[in-house]
């Protein structure tokens, strides 16, 4: 695991402001605290932050380069399958056991396509000294980011954005799609961020940059056909050995790895697997709560716990810490996020990082086995289209009239509402108004707001789950729930891992029949089947609630001073961003309790909080 960071000259001019280098590794240390490395000539400057995973010896550290001095490579993730690659090349004069130098060999044999041979979480760098080429590539799922820019025949890259920003004549501007994104969905579609200079390599993607070319190749494509028909017997025996055989893989490191665990069924299977390859007394799991009773879990994960007999750790986040943690990755982080579980994520993190070097999470688990709340409701709409337009209007109207909650995790009242309010639209549509912030494209001033747009593009399929499990898949995980949780975690030098993404595993979902996805009213029914065989029943099908945070009370309360001024109405008049009338009702609305608008509020403060830390020109 490491933060990688570089640039090559494409063109035949030396690289110019290769000082920036020590910036830019600084900027990215938290990411690998264990060694520094940087090799630079005169067209081509890898640099490399290491945390030590695997072979905890400086012979790990990158930057890798081959004998010759063709090939170098920085790579930042794991790789599972390292330990085969190096039995195909028992030739080739490894200097190290680190799973990340088997890049070398494998790219000298087959060049880009290599990545496809890979079986792990990785953003990788290859330059080719041969035809002064630069290769950008990301895993399969997105677990591990990378992003570049170009300039002046220069291609520059790094793990995090705010590394790129080390470059003093990188223009800030800001990109108008990726702000309607933002605002409206609560993340980002890849390949764009928040600036228009600065973008991601696709998941599952290489982009070769030679000669002033850039060639981009998905060399995964998650949109796959259906599978052979699977009895629920053969189904459920089959997905219990694959997810056994991804959690023993993840397993594998040279440093203790732990659990993160919040009494749901998706960590806690994971748990339990890890229980069958480990002493469960030696298996690690943390839990993280909150003061507010209503979005405590930490019970169900000590059940959990107690169950499996692990060994584990639990804290409680107060309203103190978690404005802690604001300062800490709004400081840090060049990207904002509009997902407030970053915030108990990351400081559940740190108090791991004392124990553990790496973690599993559950992530992946809704979007492949069909898990939220929301494909229920797309079940329900036809029946809801078949009602009379009488009753489908009193229906809403009776919705509407009930009190907002703020202190309810997620209130029935919240959901009946997001329910009615796009019921009736297309599924693309309303599946995005369902899992959005909850606000539309009026947020925006309307010289932005009429700007062209092309929204991330849903899956055509004939079943309206499949469309959007795998739609979630390639855009809600990617680009939200795994950003998260890699930012969080690494902000405290820890690496997750993501058992659910297992190569493997995915490809069974992806191809799965969605009968074993939702059935009638249960999610993950195929999961639950299997989790059953390792945990209680009521803690199977205790109802989904996720790591929620209690925002809509904490913008009422801890953060009023923040949100006046941020979302303070001439501010948003001088700033010319967001419609400064909307935002004023938005804000009234919550602050008298007539609705709850936590999900967009948070959104556009922290949009406000990454504008005065790096968009200095637009604090106004």
């Amino acid at each position: 695991m490491c933060g990688i960071y570089g640039a090559v000259a494409t063109g035949e001019e030396p690289l110019r402001h290769t000082e920036v280098l020590e910036e830019m590794g600084h900027r990215l240390r938290y990411r690998g605290p264990d060694a520094h490395g940087i090799r630079v000539e005169p067209r081509a400057a890898f640099g490399a932050e290491r945390l030590r995973i695997y072979d905890p010896t400086p012979a790990g550290d990158q930057p890798f380069v081959d004998p010759a001095e063709r090939v170098w490579a920085v790579v930042n993730g794991a790789i599972y399958n390292a330990p085969a690659l190096r039995e195909r090349y028992a030739e080739y004069p490894f200097k190290s056991r680190a799973d990340a130098e088997v890049v070398v060999p494998l790219f000298l044999d087959l060049g880009a396509a290599c990545v496809s041979e890979l079986d792990g979480m990785f953003a990788i760098a290859v330059y080719d000294a041969k035809g002064h080429e630069l290769t950008l590539a990301r895993d399969r799922a997105g677990e591990k980011p990378l992003f570049y820019c170009c300039q002046n025949g220069e291609v520059w890259f790094a793990s995090e954005v705010q590394a790129l920003l080390s470059l003093q004549n990188l223009a800030r501007n800001l990109d108008v799609v990726a702000l309607r994104d933002f605002v409206t969905l609560g993340y980002i579609a890849e390949p764009r961020t928040m600036f228009e200079d600065v973008r991601k390599v696709g998941a599952g993607t290489t982009v070769k940059f030679s000669s002033g070319s850039r060639k981009e190749n998905r060399y995964w494509d998650p949109n796959m056909e259906p599978g052979k028909p699977k009895s629920t017997g053969d189904a459920t025996v089959e997905l219990e050995s694959l997810l056994s055989r991804a959690v023993e893989k993840q397993l594998t490191a040279d440093v203790p790895v732990g659990i993160f665990t919040s009494g749901g069924v998706d960590s806690s299977l994971i748990a339990a697997q890890a229980c069958r390859h480990r002493d469960p007394s030696a298996v690690s799991t943390f839990s993280v709560g909150f003061t507010e009773p209503d979005f405590d879990e930490r019970q169900y994960a000590q059940e959990i716990a107690s169950h499996l007999g692990t060994s584990h750790r639990s804290i409680v986040v107060d309203h103190a810490a978690m404005y802690g943690a604001v300062g800490k990755i709004v400081g840090t982080l060049a990207e904002p996020s509009a997902d407030p579980a970053i915030l108990p994520t990351y400081l559940l993190a740190a108090e791991a990082r004392d124990h553990v070097k790496v973690v599993l999470g559950g992530e992946g688990a809704d979007e492949l086995f069909g898990g939220y709340p929301t494909y229920l409701g797309h079940r329900a709409a036809p029946c809801f289209d078949n009602l009379p337009s009488v009753v489908q209007q009193t229906l809403s109207r009776l919705s509407g009239l009930a009190p907002a909650s703020l202190e309810s995790k997620v209130s029935v009242e919240f959901l009946l509402k997001r329910f009615f309010s796009a019921v009736a639209l297309p599924l693309p549509d309303r599946h995005m108004s369902w899992f959005g912030t909850g606000v539309g494209v009026e947020i925006l001033n309307p010289d932005l707001a009429n700007q062209a747009y092309d929204p991330p593009e849903f899956p055509k399929s004939s079943d309206p789950i499949s469309g959007a499990c795998l739609f979630d898949y390639c855009t809600y995980l990617r680009d939200n729930l795994l950003t998260k949780v890699d930012r969080a975690t690494m902000l405290a030098s820890i690496e997750a891992r993501a058992p659910f993404l297992d190569t493997d595993l995915t490809e069974f979902a992806l191809k799965l029949d969605p009968r074993f996805k939702v059935r009638r009213t249960t999610t993950k029914w195929l999961l639950k089947r299997v989790a059953l065989r390792w945990l209680p029943r009521n803690l199977v099908f205790r109802k989904k609630r996720g790591l929620s945070v209690p925002v809509a009370t904490w913008l009422n309360k801890g953060l009023r001073t923040d949100v006046d001024r941020l979302l303070d109405h001439g501010r948003m008049e001088r700033q010319g961003l967001l419609h400064p009338d909307n935002v004023r009702q938005l804000l009234k609305e919550h602050q008298n309790r007539v609705a709850n608008h936590g999900r967009a509020l948070w959104a556009l403060l922290m949009l406000q909080y990454w504008i005065e830390r790096w968009v200095p020109e637009r604090n106004l």
